[in-house]
């Protein structure tokens, strides 16, 4: 006749031994039997019960020499450890390696003892409670860091303290150990050898502990005992292992040579989270962090953050890439909540793994910032103060506001520096960096070509050839040509792209990119005087009638000059001002007077261009004559210099008659175009525009007549020469800059875009200031981002430049302005986010240094394999991650 102890198991835990008390019915709260596994055995083959062996349990040690049908209970020692597991798993047949036992349930054994008339009924009246903490104990796994893991199996009624002795027991620490962390994040952090005797229940029962172990001053002994291989233990008889209450095994999470090698699924074009992710979840601080008892430090109350839960969504992500288990992890659970507070990230589309980057560093910190009321900080300026003095008051303002293990990781400062170009006042602040976003100087360059303009009739126009940087910016393209032009120190260019006989767009902004300009474009470039800011210029395009196009006496056809001419305009202007600075603008174009003394039917037109510079006002009529043709040349001289606003004395005239100058004069006609570029049928009279309701730029159009091409140089103004063709230089080790030219381009001094003036408290105005960045304090993690990427309205690109950085050492003393921290400035690099392909596709991996394994690995989202130094180093790097060393 079989006896069997009872015991209560929950229907709601099916798992193994190590997750808790197996179910044994599917009602809640049913009892369970634990019999010896051969009589059970012998009972099935004999009449099968309807269920079978639901577990089978295996003693750890070699019970009492009792061996029969009795009470469990009645023999078995309390700490006697059990391991239980699913039928059909290894150790479920008799004969398995010590006593075994099956567990029934009570009904189910009823059952087969009534078949069997047996007169002995389950008549006990133990506590199920009471049994089953003994039955299914909980099962805590205790880690020493750098070591194997040990798993001890306790009861459920055991107090912290009785958890704590046990583990003391175990490592037979000389010194006491001094944290216990709860890694289920069930319980906060605790001192378990500071805990009183209450019984506090430390978890469910169908959960497990995860509890690490922190020693100081081990001794050499435990070292080498704890530091020996798993199959040292194994090989350890049995009763040994359960007078330590130890199952020698790996843990579900901890810091072994294969932990931490899981890759990620990819759920769609999510190859940029993975690599994110992945560089994260490698970097120790950040796992030592979340992998303890990180959620007592969540503030759902703070309005900038996330309510918490992309920290515990992380927190929970990570716990899973540091299990034991190789399979991969999907993060659909952390993407959803991505995308709950980040809409721009949901759906499947590719996205940027640096900006993902940001959004998560930022919203972690919010999450776990444990400041819940952010004092009002005002900002001062440095005036006149010691840097050290104004940066570490800065610095404490902002400590004073964040706090989290982000700002103790990630957060770093640099010493910002604006001038301003009129009066030179400077302003000094120290802001806060979570990241440096480096631009990378590109050997790859673009030849162009651009015709230069004056604004006063000085200089004829000239087309320049040169060279800027493949993606560099307009200011790029404006040094350059300043350069190639000699411009004067009181002059500016105004850089136009033309189209269609119109000025297209005002290229006006510096940090454009020349990638926005097509290899068919036409641009223009008009010199100005420095101090014309932002005065009203005048613009004027061109038509003429084309005598070709004159056949069997059909009226000529208007065609357009495709180049436009610009000039400022004065303060004081009028009709007749406009006529002259016209034709000032033509006078570098006029053909000298050997050069157009015939024309093509052999009449003399010498002198018809200096009719057009060098007319005056009748003071009878609304147009100009020219002089004689004997009149002296300095007169013509002292012509040109009048001013435009005025006209000369009519001495100047000379004997051209009233019909003479009427004839010059209708060589062109003036007209007004609207805002919208549209031609209007207004015709302007030199005496009738009132330039005092003029907008910042008038445009005319001026309709040439017949007789007046053939006096000017027109060849300039029909045609202008596009952008050439791309020419790169061929890819290789030319192609190629360092990681501290980098640095360089991103600390040089520059002037801030028109879009972020600088307000300037002397001039009373906002200014485009220069700016200067140098370094001041370092992170403990240091995270660069190459700025590969270039977005403009029409164009993507990406820089395949490759960068050259240090693995080992970076040393970043020669950057820092503060010489204190001079000792904090070598930095190792731990981490990669690639970036391989284009703009249009491309695929994101991780190259990741893994401590435990002492090597490095390509996490390419679900392959997670090993691979050499050497090969870390390509054109794909885009984020870089390095911790101090």
């Amino acid at each position: 006749m079989a006896t069997a102890a009872t015991a209560q198991a929950s229907a709601s835990s099916s798992t193994a031994s190590t997750r808790g008390s197996p179910a044994a019915s599917s009602s809640s709260h049913s009892a369970v039997c634990l019999v010896p596994f051969r009589w059970w055995a012998r009972v099935r083959e004999e009449a099968p019960p309807e269920g079978g062996v639901r577990y089978a349990a295996t003693a750890a040690a070699s019970p009492s020499s009792y061996y029969g049908l009795r009470l469990l209970h009645s023999f078995l020692h309390p700490d006697l450890v059990l391991r239980l597991e699913r039928g059909g798993c290894r150790g479920t047949g008799a004969g398995a390696g010590g006593r075994s036992y099956a567990l029934v349930p009570a009904d189910e054994l009823s059952r087969v003892l009534a078949r069997q008339n047996s007169s002995l009924a389950l008549h006990n009246k133990h506590s199920f409670a009471e049994d089953s903490a003994g039955a299914y104990p909980l099962v805590l796994r205790i880690s020493v860091r750098e070591t194997s893991i040990l798993t001890v199996k306790i009861s459920k009624k055991d107090n912290p303290v009785e958890n704590y002795k046990r583990a003391y027991k175990i490592f037979n620490i000389d010194s006491q150990p001094v944290h216990v962390w709860d890694f289920s994040g069930q319980t906060n952090l605790i001192l378990m050898n500071e805990w009183n005797r209450s019984n506090h229940d430390c978890c469910h029962s169908e959960l497990e502990n995860i509890l690490e172990v922190q020693v100081y001053a081990m001794s050499d002994s435990l070292t080498s005992k704890i530091g020996g291989t798993s199959k040292e233990y194994t090989e350890q008889s049995s009763a040994d292992v359960n007078d330590m209450d130890v199952d020698l095994s790996y843990g579900s999470f901890g810091r072994s040579s294969s932990h931490g090698l899981i890759g990620l699924e990819n759920l769609g074009n999510t190859c940029f989270m993975n690599s994110s992710i992945q560089c994260l979840a490698h970097t120790s601080k950040l796992v030592d962090y979340f992998l303890g008892d990180y959620d007592r430090d969540i503030n759902r109350t703070n309005p900038l953050g996330l309510n918490g839960e992309l920290a515990l969504a992380f927190g929970e992500l990570l716990r899973r890439l540091w299990n034991t288990e190789r399979k991969p992890v999907s993060p659909h659970h952390f993407k959803a909540k991505i995308a709950c507070f980040a809409p721009q990230f949901s759906g499947f589309n590719q996205h940027d793994s640096q900006e993902l980057l940001a959004f998560l560093l930022d919203g972690l910190h919010e999450d776990l910032n444990q400041v819940k009321c952010k004092p009002y900080e005002e900002a001062k300026d440095a005036s006149g103060r010691p840097d050290k003095e104004v940066a570490d008051e800065y610095w404490s303002n902002h400590l004073a506001r964040n706090d989290s293990v982000i700002v103790d990781t990630y957060h770093g400062q640099y010493k910002s520096t604006l001038t301003c170009p009129t009066c030179s006042k400077t302003s000094v602040t120290f802001d806060p960096f979570m990241y440096l976003s480096l631009p990378v100087p590109s050997t790859a360059k673009r030849t162009m070509t651009v015709t230069v303009f004056s604004t006063d009739g000085s200089i004829e126009p000239i087309s320049y050839d040169v060279t800027v940087p493949q993606f560099g910016s307009l200011n790029d393209l404006v040094q350059a040509l300043s350069s190639a032009c000699s411009l004067g120190d009181d002059e500016i260019l105004l850089i136009t792209e033309v189209y269609n006989n119109r000025i297209l767009r005002y290229l006006e902004e510096p940090s454009d990119s020349v990638s926005l300009l097509r290899d068919g474009d036409k641009l223009a470039a008009f010199r100005l005087p420095r101090k014309y800011e932002k005065s009203p210029v005048v613009v004027f395009t061109h038509q003429y009638f084309d005598e070709r196009s004159s056949i069997d006496n059909i009226t000529p056809q208007m065609k357009e000059f495709e180049a436009p001419l610009l000039a400022v305009l004065p303060e004081r202007a009028n009709g007749l001002t406009l006529k002259n600075i016209y034709l000032k603008l033509l006078e570098p174009l006029r053909f000298s007077k050997s050069t157009s003394s015939l024309n093509d039917s052999g009449r003399c037109n010498s002198g018809c261009a200096a009719v057009m510079m060098d007319a005056t006002p009748d003071s009878d009529s609304k147009f100009q004559s020219a002089p004689s043709e004997n009149a002296p040349e300095s007169s013509q001289s002292e012509t040109i210099e009048c001013q435009m606003t005025e006209g000369p004395s009519e001495s100047n005239i000379g004997d051209t008659t009233d019909s003479d100058r009427e004839a010059h004069m209708e060589e062109f006609e003036f007209y007004l175009i609207n805002g919208r570029g549209e031609f209007q049928q207004t015709r302007i009279q030199t005496d009738e525009v009132d330039l005092q309701t003029t907008p910042n730029r008038l445009l005319i159009n001026v309709h040439w007549q017949q007789n007046a091409v053939g006096q000017y140089d027109t060849s300039m103004l029909k045609s202008l020469p596009e952008i050439h063709k791309l020419e790169l230089i061929p890819k290789g080790n030319e192609d190629s800059v360092a990681l501290h030219g980098c640095l360089e381009a991103f600390l040089k001094e520059e002037p801030l875009g028109p879009e972020d003036m600088w307000y300037c408290p002397c001039c009373k105005k906002h200014q485009q200031a220069m700016k200067k960045l140098d370094l001041w304090r370092l992170p403990e993690v240091l995270v660069i981002h190459l700025k590969r990427f270039s977005y403009t309205q029409f164009t993507r690109n990406k820089l395949e430049t490759f960068v050259d950085f240090p693995i080992s050492d970076l040393d970043l003393s020669s950057y820092i302005i503060d010489k204190s921290e001079l000792s904090d400035c070598h930095y190792r690099l731990y981490a990669i986010s690639n970036h391989y392909g284009n703009m249009g596709g491309g695929h994101y991996t991780a190259s990741i240094y893994h401590e435990e394994g002492k090597g490095w690995y390509k996490f390419d989202d679900e392959c997670v394999r090993p691979i050499t130094e050497d090969s870390i180093k390509t054109p794909a790097a885009y984020v870089l991650f390095y911790r101090r060393e």
